[in-house]
């Protein structure tokens, strides 16, 4: 493979829909990132933080079943459906965070995945991120080829409208962009920006109640610039099953502690077990106020990232480090 992966442009956060004719706005998918490369040769699949996924994502691999370049840096999201037929985060990560690759045959037919294509980095030997992205758009016109599984997201000129539906939906929401910006690489900038629905953030779970010698409530923390790790919040309610609970009752045994691992107090330490913070969840939330813990906190899927990346925000930083 010669084309070295790269760590993909993201959008910043906002609460208000720019409006003009030179933005467009597209469905945020709830899956998961991942940039697809072909150099003529082989093919590579890699998320955003440059973890190979060629093997977890086999149905996307045969690049030239889909797209007429003869080399390419493709960018977009790889979904799963839950069963109400909306892109399911906790269904995408059954496949993400799958560690026995000999299950993957098997979990295409009982998770499939389908890539919806939004942007394109490098084609037929030349860097095209320079381009505006409306150019870029044209050009995926040109080369991909849709199928089933492999999708071009469809854009829109109107983003409240669109942001509406995501919302009657129960989407996470839009990203709305800006058609003269480049793809600017390992870049951030608000001429892509995402409206949600709900929030979420990654933390690391710092200890567990049980009920019944079951697991029932997870307390998560976030480290901050100094390395200290803050308790943020409690949640005992999401999209895990009572075979998840049970399973997560064994996974933790061997990170018991006698020991907070948190800087600050928690709200809730009656019977609590406090473990060595190694396991990392995606969580949704209402509301996050200053120098608070998260309002109503939803487990949606367990993470297969390093709990030092769960970094507490900066607008959180100050006001937790007065607790």
């Amino acid at each position: 493979m010669t084309l070295k992966p790269i760590k993909p442009f993201e959008p910043v956060s906002t609460e208000s829909i720019p409006e003009g004719e030179e933005w467009i706005s597209q469905i945020k998918w709830d899956g998961v990132r991942i940039l697809v490369y072909y150099d003529g040769k082989e093919t590579k699949l890699y998320n955003r933080r440059k973890n190979e996924r060629t093997n977890h994502f086999p149905e996307i691999a045969d690049v030239s079943s889909y797209c007429k370049a003869e080399s390419v840096i493709l960018d977009g999201e790889v979904i799963a459906l839950g069963e109400n037929g909306q892109p399911s985060f906790r269904q995408v990560m059954r496949r993400d965070a799958l560690r026995r690759l000999d299950r993957v045959e098997h979990m295409k037919t009982s998770v499939p995945v389908y890539y919806m294509i939004f942007d394109i980095v490098y084609c037929n030997g030349k860097w095209v991120n320079e381009l505006p992205l409306k150019e870029r758009l044209s050009l995926l016109e040109e080369i991909i080829i849709p199928s089933k599984q492999i999708q071009l997201t469809t854009s829109k000129t109107d983003g409240e409208t669109l942001f509406e539906v995501t919302k009657d939906q129960g989407m996470e929401g839009i990203v709305v962009k800006n058609l003269h910006s480049k793809y600017k690489i390992e870049g951030k900038d608000d001429s892509w920006q995402k409206v949600k629905n709900m929030q979420d953030t990654i933390a690391a779970v710092g200890g567990v109640t049980y009920r019944n010698n079951i697991v029932n409530s997870l307390l998560l923390g976030m480290y901050d610039k100094d390395g200290n790790f803050i308790y943020i919040g409690h949640a005992g309610t999401g999209k895990l099953k009572r075979a998840e609970w049970v399973s997560l009752t064994k996974l933790v045994e061997p990170l018991k502690r006698a020991a907070s691992p948190f800087s600050n107090k928690p709200e809730r330490i009656k019977q609590t077990q406090w473990l060595k913070p190694e396991l990392t969840v995606k969580i949704q939330y209402i509301e996050w106020p200053q120098g608070r813990s998260v309002r109503q906190p939803s487990i949606q899927s367990f993470m297969n990232i390093p709990p030092e990346e769960c970094i507490l925000p900066d607008e959180q930083i100050l006001e937790k480090q007065k607790l």
